[in-house]
């Protein structure tokens, strides 16, 4: 697990907002770019994961030394900040329809970055890079939120509420999807290599609502259906809390 936010706090907010480096003006000019050294990056993790992506390794899917990529950026923990906040920037935040549409379709945008980049499951962000990524999605969502008539602090907690809940979903939306090509086996041999479980050791009258729900149908999905479900229900819920809190208020104001 990578930790955003770990690196020179200078050099990183730098480097996030592309503040200009002076040049003397002499000599070549350089072999590759920082955008370019953050979207090689990015592709090598794509590929074969974060844990591959070294500077060594970097350096050699871009054809330079190691010491140029350190010429751009001090190091890995810098690196990784700038690819969550690159993978952010991907985000259609287009702002169109009600508050609840947007919202939605934020998760969607989620759902398909996370497949796209499912390295950003491995990289906390409980302290986040401050690029332009995070700042556009933030006042996405505030925006969004205001539309509810909730008050700052209120928009401010469902905002978070909202990240927190999307993020681990489509984190896990991610691993399911990809867990084949990690594991090597599909969802229905890695169960059916332990049908055994159910046959031999699973006890009915130990853990009675299971059998139930079982017996009913409720387990009847594969594992990543049930993500889908639980991203989808979760979601809905999540939102028709907000709308109920922001009804109350309203009620409660007129």
């Amino acid at each position: 697990m990578e930790r955003s936010g770990g690196g020179d706090p200078r050099q990183t907010l730098r480097l996030l907002w592309r503040s200009p480096q002076a040049r003397s003006g002499r000599g070549r000019p350089p072999k590759v770019s920082l955008d370019k050294i953050v979207g090689a990056a990015m592709a090598l993790a794509d590929r074969e994961g974060l844990a591959a992506m070294t500077m060594d390794r970097l350096a050699a899917s871009l054809g330079v030394g190691t010491m140029t990529l350190y010429t751009h950026v001090p190091g890995k923990a810098e690196l990784v900040d700038l690819m969550v906040d690159s993978a952010w920037r991907e985000l259609d935040l287009t702002r169109s329809g009600s508050w609840r549409d947007q919202i939605e379709h934020y998760a969607k945008q989620n759902t398909a970055l996370h497949e796209r980049h499912p390295w950003l499951r491995m990289v906390s962000t409980v302290r986040p890079p401050l690029g332009p990524g995070l700042l556009a999605r933030a006042d996405f969502l505030l925006a969004a939120l205001s539309m509810t008539g909730l008050s700052a602090t209120e928009a401010s907690a469902a905002s978070d509420s909202i990240v927190t809940f999307v993020d681990a979903a489509t984190a896990t939306l991610a691993e399911h999807t990809h867990a084949e090509r990690l594991s090597g086996l599909s969802d229905d041999d890695w169960w059916a290599a332990r049908q055994e479980f159910w046959e031999t050791i699973f006890d009915p009258a130990r853990y009675p609502a299971i059998e139930r729900t079982w017996r009913n149908g409720g387990l009847d999905r594969s594992a990543a259906e049930a993500a889908v479900r639980a991203f989808d229900l979760g979601l809905r819920a999540l939102l028709d809390g907000i709308a109920a809190m922001a009804q109350q208020n309203h009620r409660s104001t007129s």
